[in-house]
């Protein structure tokens, strides 16, 4: 009970206020006085019974409104309790039917702009039908009258029994004042002593509108008794403990103290949270397809957690523990969408070219349609940056109609982060496999590992072991997760992993993925990525209407030419950015636009070429050969040059050269030494001239055997004195035999020859196949020398 105060806020700023009794007799009211249509005023958190005095704090529009208009009149107003306190602005479904007409005494204008009002409970009454809500509620009502006081001897017992429970928890509550007392003996009206102690309860609104609503005495009365009986047991409990802990208490006795009084109230209440938390994990695993040993594990983990209590350092961890068996998609799929056609336009949409990724994608969606079912394979597109490895994973998840993950890999070198922690250390994690799956709510999603080369490895452990058991088809059915505890199948996800280099992946993990060679783009491709997915995507980023100007396909050729030099795109996207910024600020000083983007103003706007091919195109003097390398971000081309000193006939070699390509250069020289007259080279220069070799570029680390036919080449252009024949291109290892031997990154290599103007290339007669699979509109005007011995080099290169 709260006979001192009670906490009103049926507006927005309420205050403190007391409920007192004011004249006791004044509640039989001539119904006749009162009118049939009323204005309402809702209450958030009370409910006012007839005779009851209360003050409250008006602060809504509504109210103040509604308050003013019936105090300028009879000054009866219809007062109704909320179903919900937290509604700000209730409608009329929001307010309870039956409620009490109050008389207001007083009205005071407080100096914050607030309204305080005095209101006196005086009939019951029931709305029929609201009349408005605008500007405040009225409504048609029905007054209800109380029935007699019964002349019953039981009755007279229970208003006795109210008054004797009523004093016995005011003296047992310290925080009600002992003036409460005196109040109850004075009042003599048996219905006002029902209302006046019924306000007060310190019990729900559901429960006081109850009251209120009842329309027998008797039993309203009998119903407060009840309500009173378990308030006066929760008081005597609450004393209980405190006699009980109330002797020296230390941290360890006050906290017991605190955790026996919330047990109390919240016993009350209606239960513990935590309780009522388990059930509902409960309820929800009912509804949950999973394994049975997932089901089992999650029944032992739920009977574990409600033997716990709260506070301990475990209940936390077996909680995380089950609520990540329930967040993860045991056995949930979504649906396959098995329309290849749909999906040939989704890849041809969002990628342009790649013509042998989009048929496999296609074939694993034909097998799939066919078989119903099948272990998904693992892919890895490998390629330069900027190729869109990443986002054709996703047109790939579109395509199929799966969820979509991405997990980046780069730099990853904790074990842990694949398999997880130990659910018994602290901050413990699953791995970020299975977060990803319970992301996605899905078991069957696409999940793009990016950067697979790019793992690391140290003290922690290996993460690329940790991955061959998630790539592995033949066992990721059963994957095991330090944290789960128990296997999880993965076989139905579709794993796309990315990697720029193939040396940097561990062997066993390579093994099992299914390679596929994504080459840079040539010219004409990039134009048409450009048309069709960069410039739109700039314009809109850029807030440029899509039709206000056009590049056109020259100009576009000299931005990929002059200002970039790239595999992939990214760069050309920003050189495309920085058209757009430029074409965004004249439009905004509304300065006069052209219809096209013109060669000038690219000089303009981007400033002079950052690139010039016409280096590799004057090769004037002998010992001067041009080679083609592979890269991380594509093809390239490189210069190797070399020049006779005297000497004693030493082999220099300079430019930050790896060891295979020092050994390449004594492999060309050794063969020229011992070939030398069938070349009518001059034998005693290998003993009077120092030779050396140069690359330039010295910073950049160079390796790798495919400069040797180059480097055969420059090093007898220099002894013959012949020049090297210009725009022409070579790659291929060489031999002390004389052999020449197929080198990889073909298709790279050929795009960089043609970016820089060359007209002709040297290429072993193996390589033959790898330029068969470029498309030939890409390489036109290039002239390839198929060749299978290091002579045939020499009479195709030197004048």
């Amino acid at each position: 009970m709260q006979f001192d105060k009670v906490f009103l806020k049926p507006e927005d700023d309420m205050d403190f206020m007391p409920i007192l009794p004011l004249n006791e007799n004044d509640t039989n009211e001539n119904l006749d006085d009162i009118p049939d249509e009323i204005g309402l005023l809702p209450l958030r958190n009370t409910v006012l019974f007839p005779g009851v005095v209360l003050p409250i704090t008006v602060g809504r529009d509504k109210s103040i409104l509604a308050v003013n208009e019936s105090y300028k009149g009879d000054k009866y107003i219809g007062v109704v309790a909320q179903k919900d306190f937290n509604i700000e602005d209730p409608a009329t479904e929001d307010l309870v039917r039956t409620g009490t007409v109050a008389k207001i005494i007083k009205l005071i204008k407080m100096p914050d702009g607030g309204t305080t009002v005095i209101i006196q409970g005086r009939n019951k009454f029931t709305i029929d039908e609201f009349t408005a809500t605008e500007p405040y509620f009225k409504a048609k009502i029905t007054k209800i009258v109380e029935n007699p006081v019964p002349d019953d001897p039981d009755f007279e017992a229970y208003i006795s029994n109210i008054k004797d429970i009523a004093g016995n928890i005011i003296q047992q509550s310290p925080n009600i004042p002992s003036e409460a007392t005196l109040i109850l003996k004075n009042i003599e009206s048996p219905v006002f002593l029902i209302h006046f102690v019924s306000s007060n309860l310190n019990t729900s609104l559901q429960e006081k509108q109850r009251l209120l609503e009842l329309s027998d005495i008797k039993q309203r009365a009998v119903e407060l008794m009840q309500i009173l009986q378990k308030e006066l047991q929760f008081v005597e409990l609450k004393n209980k403990v405190t006699n009980k802990t109330r002797t020296e208490l230390d941290k360890q006795q006050r906290e017991y103290f605190l955790q026996q009084q919330l047990k109390s109230i919240k016993e009350e209440l209606g239960g513990d949270p935590n309780s009522q938390e388990i059930k509902e994990m409960q309820k929800k695993a009912e509804s949950k397809k999973w394994p049975e040993a997932a089901k089992e594990a999650f029944q032992k983990g739920i009977e574990k957690l409600e033997r716990m209590h709260p506070g301990t350092p475990d209940y936390s961890v077996v909680y995380n523990h089950i609520d990540l068996m329930l967040d993860l998609p045991w056995e949930e799929y979504t649906e396959d969408h098995y329309d290849l056609e749909n999906a040939r336009k989704i890849l041809d949409k969002d990628h342009y070219g790649m013509t042998k990724i989009k048929e496999r994608i296609l074939e694993y969606l034909a097998v799939l349609k066919l078989k119903g079912d099948m272990k998904s394979p693992i892919l890895c597109f490998l390629g330069p940056p900027g190729i869109g490895k990443t986002s054709l994973g996703k047109s790939i998840a579109n395509a199929l109609g799966r969820k979509y993950v991405r997990l980046s890999l780069g730099g990853l070198h904790d074990e842990s982060e694949i398999r997880g922690h130990r659910k018994t250390y602290i901050g413990a994690m699953p791995g970020r496999i299975l977060q990803s799956l319970r992301k996605a709510k899905s078991s069957n999603p696409v999940i793009v590992l990016d950067e697979i080369d790019k793992v690391g490895n140290d003290f922690r452990g290996d993460p690329s072991s940790a991955l061959l058991e998630v790539l592995d088809p033949e066992q990721n059915n059963a994957f095991y997760d330090n944290y789960l505890e128990l296997e999880y199948d993965l076989s139905k996800v579709m794993f796309i992993a990315t990697a720029n280099n193939l040396q940097n992946i561990q062997p066993a993990l390579r093994d099992r993925l299914e390679i596929i060679d994504l080459s840079g783009y040539a010219v004409e491709e990039k134009i048409e990525i450009a048309k069709r997915h960069l410039i739109p995507k700039q314009k809109e980023a850029h807030g440029i209407a899509k039709n206000s100007f056009k590049i056109s396909d020259k100009v576009l050729e000299r931005l990929i030419s002059d200002y970039t030099r790239e595999s992939g795109v990214r760069e050309l996207d920003r050189v495309l950015a920085a058209i757009m910024r430029n074409r965004a600020k004249k439009i905004a000083l509304n300065e006069k636009l052209s219809t096209s983007l013109s060669i000038e103003e690219v000089g303009q706007i981007l400033g002079k070429p950052k690139f010039n091919n016409d280096i590799y195109k004057a090769v004037n003097i002998p010992g001067v050969a041009v080679g083609l390398a592979w890269t991380y971000v594509g093809g390239d081309i490189l210069f190797i040059e070399t020049s006779l000193s005297d000497g004693k006939g030493e082999l220099s070699l300079t430019g930050n050269l790896g060891n295979v390509m020092k050994e390449s250069a004594s492999t060309a020289l050794t063969y020229l030494k011992s070939n030398a007259k069938k070349y009518k080279i001059d034998e005693s220069l290998f003993q009077k001239k120092n030779i050396h070799i140069h690359v330039p570029e010295g910073a950049t680390p160079k390796d790798g055997p495919s400069a040797g036919i180059t480097m055969m080449t420059a090093i007898a252009s220099v002894l013959t004195g012949k020049k090297v024949k210009p725009y022409l291109a070579m790659t291929g290892e060489i031999t002390l035999r004389g052999q020449v031997l197929p080198v990889g990154g073909i298709k790279e290599k050929i795009l960089a020859a043609k970016r820089a103007g060359l007209k002709e290339i040297i290429l072993c007669s193996q390589n033959q196949k790898d330029v068969g699979e470029v498309e030939q509109a890409f390489i036109k005007g290039l002239t390839f020398h198929y060749v299978d011995k290091m002579e045939d080099v020499l009479k195709i290169a030197l004048k």
